[in-house]
């Protein structure tokens, strides 16, 4: 560390969440999941020989993330749509409110006329957004939003000039939209075009039709959906019609291991495929490609009904995503982002309380306000998890924290993991608390008598095992093992993979602060 000892380590700028196979020719393939972390409700266009890929990260600011690749393989995190989606109490974690498992859901990109289309809705801003950029990785993007909220939509410029999006739930519907997308058109197309479209898959409803992606081939408008009838999985269905307002035909197009929600792609030289993604405990929603084609005017996905699990695909240096995820020693050069994209704050950030220029090389978080839980912190900045296993370490200063303060990590989910230090009458103690019962449990406490400690938490993926277990070291070479291990789930309420996050908060009085000193990932966890 940079104060209170050093040690040598490589920043990881370049992180692979997930290897190649070697062929019998020797040529590496790409492997599912293409990216084993959460990127789910995946929206893509290709513009050229380049791709580029739209997500779901909700209650995270920045959020809409954009992401490029040439390949399909390997993907690079260019943009956000947005800084913060809106303001009020539940994205500012005030009065109790929150807005996990909100803010903004599935989105929709499109290349119109030289100008990128990103769209996503949100029951939280109770709008339609819609950004745009006539530059999509280094661009401003501008907003434009309206009532009411379109579900799950998907936008769509058709071939004579009019604008549309299709949403809903179960019943599927189309809203035509003025020229500039500002909202509604008045006088406008806007009915159901698909009555109860999970009927093509069950005649029982269970998680209706959604997850809308149209695209246009060969005459025929194609509309993607999911459903999840009931004691089943998730399904991918599609409608086709030679009119985009119906009527429509349906059929079931995959029923493979819960692999569902997605879009669905053409390479320049006119291979298809798609990419949707599948639930994997408490890692998230992770993304699996496969191959497409079409018969009969029909797509077809998979082989023989089944996402291979190895793609007859060159895998490049399959990276996954290059910045997803990243190391950062928290030092900057004049003139770099504050922050690089592989960095999320858990809903939107008190700009006043946190600094990378008043300890330079450090990041320092100061409490504005009194919490009662970690869940309800502002300002934490957090990174996702990913498997198979990963794990991320800190070291943290804890001169100037005030009684009844924590600092340190956390595995964040409803059911959330903390180890850290906890000021109390005035002394100090390394702390490990299980959120995962109702009431919270601090399960350990080792006095600590220096200026600070080293943190990490492992998490294991392995075959859905998702436990995630802490350590503390107080000299960044030997670690110990804290507290118990957490029993992880992905829960509704936060519809969200689990996040490595820095913390800092009060319970008693503001003013206090924490430095953390790096924040290093690694691909490796200790076995027990």
């Amino acid at each position: 560390m940079k104060r209170f000892f050093a040690i040598s380590l490589s920043i990881l700028g370049l992180f692979s969440l997930k290897g190649g196979t070697q062929s019998d020719s020797d040529e590496l393939k790409a492997t599912n999941p293409i990216i084993w972390a959460d990127v789910p409700d995946v929206a893509m266009v290709r513009v050229g020989d380049t791709y580029y890929m739209s997500s779901t990260t909700m209650h995270m600011s920045p959020g809409l993330p954009v992401m490029k690749s040439k390949d399909l393989v390997n993907w690079k995190l260019v943009s956000y749509a947005y800084d913060t989606l809106a303001d009020n109490e539940k994205l500012r974690l005030e009065n109790g409110n929150n807005a996990y498992g909100a803010g903004s859901w599935a989105s929709s990109i499109r290349h119109h006329n030289g100008i990128y289309y990103v769209s996503t809705f949100s029951a939280t801003s109770g709008k339609t957004h819609v950004f745009t950029t006539d530059n999509i990785e280094k661009g401003e993007w501008k907003e434009r939003s309206f009532e009411p909220v379109l579900h799950d939509h998907t936008l769509f410029f058709d071939e004579d000039g009019r604008v549309y999006m299709i949403y809903g739930a179960g019943d599927i519907r189309i809203a035509e939209l003025t020229p500039e997308l500002t909202g509604l058109r008045e006088g406008g197309v806007h009915q159901v075009i698909i009555p109860n479209a999970s009927r093509v898959a069950s005649e029982k409803v269970g998680l209706p039709a959604e997850g809308s992606q149209m695209i246009r081939h060969n005459g025929y408008y194609y509309l993607f959906n999911i459903t999840w009838p009931p004691n089943d999985m998730r399904t991918v269905l599609v409608h086709r019609s030679k009119s985009i307002t119906g009527p429509y035909e349906g059929k079931r197009l995959l029923r493979d291991r819960g692999i569902a929600q997605g879009s669905i792609i053409d390479t320049p030289e006119g291979n298809w495929y798609a990419y949707m993604f599948r639930d994997y405990g408490a890692v998230g929603r992770i993304p699996y490609l496969m191959p497409m084609k079409w018969e009969n005017d029909w797509p077809v996905l998979g082989i023989e009904g089944a996402v291979p699990d190895r793609l007859d695909i060159p895998a490049g240096e399959q990276l996954g995503v290059w910045g997803i995820v990243a190391s950062d020693e928290f030092n900057r050069m004049p003139g770099d982002d504050p922050l690089p994209l592989c960095w999320q704050w858990n809903h939107n950030p008190d700009n006043r309380c946190w600094s990378l220029t008043d300890s330079p090389g450090y990041l320092r978080l100061t409490s504005g306000r009194i919490d009662n839980s970690p869940l309800q912190a502002r300002n934490t900045l957090t990174q996702r998890t990913f498997g198979p296993e990963s794990a991320a370490s800190t070291f943290i200063e804890v001169t100037q924290m005030k009684n009844g303060d924590y600092a340190g990590m956390i595995a964040l989910q409803k059911r959330y993991a903390f180890v850290g230090v906890k000021k109390e009458n005035d002394r100090y103690a390394v702390v490990m608390i299980n959120g995962e019962g109702e009431k919270p449990v601090e399960v350990a406490s080792i006095p600590l008598n220096q200026n600070g400690v080293h943190l990490k938490v492992e998490c294991d993926f392995r075959d859905r095992t998702d436990k995630a277990t802490c350590f503390y070291s107080l000299d960044g070479v030997s670690w110990e093992p804290i507290g118990n291990t957490l029993q992880m789930a992905y829960t509704l309420p936060h519809f969200m993979g689990y996040r490595f996050g820095l913390i800092y908060y009060a319970t008693q009085e503001t003013g206090g602060y924490t430095d953390f000193d790096y924040y290093r990932i690694d691909t490796h966890i200790t076995e027990r």
